[in-house]
Protein backbone atom coordinates (compact mmCIF):
# COMPACT_ATOMS: atom_id res chain seq x y z
CA UNK A 1 0.00 0.00 0.00
CA UNK A 2 1.55 3.18 -0.76
CA UNK A 3 0.37 6.25 1.43
CA UNK A 4 -0.07 9.53 -0.74
CA UNK A 5 1.59 12.96 1.15
CA UNK A 6 0.29 17.02 0.09
CA UNK A 7 3.42 18.07 -1.89
CA UNK A 8 1.71 21.51 -1.57
CA UNK A 9 1.56 24.25 0.87
CA UNK A 10 -2.10 24.71 2.05
CA UNK A 11 -3.78 27.33 0.30
CA UNK A 12 -4.88 29.27 3.56
CA UNK A 13 -2.75 28.75 6.33
CA UNK A 14 -3.48 28.46 9.48
CA UNK A 15 -2.80 31.69 11.77
CA UNK A 16 -4.11 33.95 14.53
CA UNK A 17 -5.07 36.14 12.59
CA UNK A 18 -8.46 34.69 11.03
CA UNK A 19 -10.25 36.31 13.90
CA UNK A 20 -12.03 40.05 12.95
CA UNK A 21 -10.13 42.52 14.33
CA UNK A 22 -11.42 45.03 16.90
CA UNK A 23 -11.70 47.77 13.61
CA UNK A 24 -13.57 44.78 12.03
CA UNK A 25 -16.07 44.31 14.61
CA UNK A 26 -17.18 48.03 15.42
CA UNK A 27 -17.77 48.29 11.05
CA UNK A 28 -20.18 45.32 11.82
CA UNK A 29 -21.47 47.14 15.26
CA UNK A 30 -22.16 50.15 12.88
CA UNK A 31 -23.87 48.57 10.04
CA UNK A 32 -25.88 46.07 12.54
CA UNK A 33 -29.48 48.22 11.85
CA UNK A 34 -28.82 48.05 8.11
CA UNK A 35 -28.13 44.47 8.30
CA UNK A 36 -31.15 44.01 10.46
CA UNK A 37 -33.90 45.90 8.33
CA UNK A 38 -32.35 43.92 5.35
CA UNK A 39 -32.88 41.11 7.07
CA UNK A 40 -36.85 41.82 7.81
CA UNK A 41 -37.40 43.05 4.48
CA UNK A 42 -35.93 39.95 2.75
CA UNK A 43 -37.85 37.38 5.45
CA UNK A 44 -41.09 39.89 4.10
CA UNK A 45 -40.14 38.40 0.50
CA UNK A 46 -39.40 34.81 0.98
CA UNK A 47 -42.59 34.69 2.89
CA UNK A 48 -44.59 35.72 -0.75
CA UNK A 49 -43.01 33.46 -2.59
CA UNK A 50 -45.14 30.38 -2.76
CA UNK A 51 -48.33 32.20 -2.28
CA UNK A 52 -50.36 35.68 -3.72
CA UNK A 53 -49.64 38.71 -1.38
CA UNK A 54 -52.64 40.14 0.49
CA UNK A 55 -52.65 43.97 1.77
CA UNK A 56 -51.03 42.65 5.41
CA UNK A 57 -48.44 41.52 3.57
CA UNK A 58 -47.90 44.74 1.02
CA UNK A 59 -48.00 46.37 4.46
CA UNK A 60 -44.68 44.65 6.15
CA UNK A 61 -43.23 44.86 2.68
CA UNK A 62 -43.75 49.04 2.62
CA UNK A 63 -42.65 49.24 6.33
CA UNK A 64 -39.41 46.55 6.12
CA UNK A 65 -38.08 48.82 2.79
CA UNK A 66 -38.91 52.11 5.19
CA UNK A 67 -37.02 50.68 7.70
CA UNK A 68 -34.01 49.99 5.56
CA UNK A 69 -33.59 53.40 4.29
CA UNK A 70 -33.87 55.01 7.55
CA UNK A 71 -30.98 52.27 8.27
CA UNK A 72 -29.33 53.67 5.22
CA UNK A 73 -29.55 57.05 5.88
CA UNK A 74 -29.14 56.60 9.50
CA UNK A 75 -25.63 55.18 8.58
CA UNK A 76 -24.62 57.55 6.20
CA UNK A 77 -25.24 60.59 8.43
CA UNK A 78 -22.99 58.60 10.92
CA UNK A 79 -20.25 57.93 8.53
CA UNK A 80 -20.39 61.76 7.58
CA UNK A 81 -20.18 62.98 10.90
CA UNK A 82 -23.82 64.79 11.40
CA UNK A 83 -25.56 63.59 14.56
CA UNK A 84 -28.21 61.02 13.87
CA UNK A 85 -31.51 61.59 15.38
CA UNK A 86 -31.45 59.29 18.44
CA UNK A 87 -27.41 60.93 19.24
CA UNK A 88 -27.81 64.41 19.31
CA UNK A 89 -28.08 66.06 22.63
Amino acid sequence: MEFIAALQNRVTPWSDGLEPSDAELEAIEKELPLILAERDLLDALIALLDRPATEFDARRIRRARKRVLVARRDLANRTAGTPVSGDAA
